[in-house]
């Protein structure tokens, strides 16, 4: 796992600490999705008598109508959250918030490999304030703000009448703003704040989501992810979470 490099030996070995609970969480997560998904699964009851299997097509958890999962589009909307830091050698961390739009193009074929594999577009907008070292033109928190566009791939792992458990991965770059409050201070003084200054760098996200379906074409999904960003002199790691609801279009042959 790539290293988060923060000032001094305990804030590496911190950082260190911080990338591998994320990480663990999101593992931890995907197993408790696959439990529950497989849980959910057994919808189905036996007679021993009769030697018949009854299924199950309604409750007031799962939705009436069955869920096929073979939409050929995906639309993803909802609120995201991470973590980041916004200078190279700030000690503190901020909170950014803000939207995520996914776009997901579900392939076509009963094969193996493609049948589960979707190609998708993301899109997100956070913004927040962050701590900046003690200086003679910032008083409180400036606000600072990103665009972040990427490109990538999900998997559908497991699925039922439901739930679905997905893992993906996303990379593209983040544009980031970070003298939105700082326009009057002079090139030569961001230093002293602590900030970067404008800039677009590469990112990244990986993890997985579970979504709880609504119906034959709506779901909410929970999905948590490691980001991953070059903004400095190495790459560090974050942590984000987003929750929204889903929108499936279509249908593949």
């Amino acid at each position: 796992m790539l290293r988060l490099k923060t000032i001094g030996e305990a804030g590496t070995a911190g950082a260190r600490k911080t990338g591998n609970r994320a990480v663990k969480g999101i593992l931890a997560g995907g197993l408790l999705m696959a439990g529950a998904a497989h849980g959910l699964a057994q919808g189905t009851v036996s007679s021993s008598q009769t030697q018949t299997t009854v299924p199950i097509t309604s409750s007031k958890i799962g939705p009436a109508a069955p869920v096929t999962y073979d939409n050929k589009y995906e639309i993803y909307g909802g609120l995201n959250f991470m973590n980041f830091q916004a200078g190279q050698n700030l000690p503190n961390r901020m909170n950014l918030g803000g939207g995520e739009l996914l776009g997901t193009y579900w392939l076509p074929g009963d094969h193996w490999f493609t049948k589960n594999i979707g190609l998708g577009a993301d899109y997100r907008f956070d913004a927040g304030t962050t701590p900046v070292f003690a200086n003679a033109f910032v008083n409180n928190r400036p606000l600072v703000y990103m665009h972040i566009g990427m490109v990538g791939a999900q998997y559908r792992w497991l699925k039922n009448q439901y739930v679905a458990v997905n893992f993906h991965g996303f990379g593209g770059v983040g544009a980031g703003t970070f003298t939105y409050s700082t326009k009057d201070v002079p090139p030569l003084y961001l230093p002293t704040i602590g900030l970067y200054t404008n800039r677009v760098k590469p990112m990244a996200a990986l993890g997985g989501s579970i979504d709880f379906n609504l119906s034959k074409k709506m779901a909410i999904r929970f999905s948590p992810d490691l980001i991953l960003e070059h903004f400095g002199t190495e790459t560090r790691e974050f942590v984000g979470m987003s929750g929204g609801v889903i929108y499936r279009i279509g249908k593949n042959k």
